[in-house]
């Protein structure tokens, strides 16, 4: 009856153990993903444009822009720094934005299009 006892209270005492230790890993993950925020921006390109024409992001942010166009377009910075492969429709191409500055952009198939991105 006695280790029968022990056994039961041993088993608690490292079920609690793995109880706490689980929920510590738990709150640091979690207080983890929260000090690094996630920003992300969409730009959609359609009718031969870039929508918004104009945005303002913080530094870090990651910028998508979709070809939902039904003709190719590309992304390539004024000083093609920043380049993507040819979008088909439905293609997506994605850039962080790390340092603050003015990034002019346009379609080098479709030079016409024109856009911006202002980092602060």
């Amino acid at each position: 009856m006695m280790r029968t006892t022990l056994y039961t209270c041993t088993g608690l005492f490292a079920l609690a153990l793995v109880i706490v230790a689980g929920m510590t890993i738990l709150k640091r993950s979690v207080a983890a993903a929260e000090s690094k925020p996630v920003s992300m921006t969409e730009i959609k390109i359609d009718n031969f444009s870039f929508t918004p024409a104009s945005i303002t992001i913080p530094a870090g942010t990651e910028v998508h822009w979709k070809n939902n166009d039904d003709i190719p377009h590309n992304v390539v910075s004024n000083d093609h720094t920043i380049k993507s492969k040819v979008l088909d429709t439905g293609d997506d191409f994605a850039y962080t934005f790390s340092q603050p500055g003015t990034y002019d952009y346009f379609c080098s198939i479709h030079p016409k299009m024109t856009a911006r991105i202002i980092v602060h």
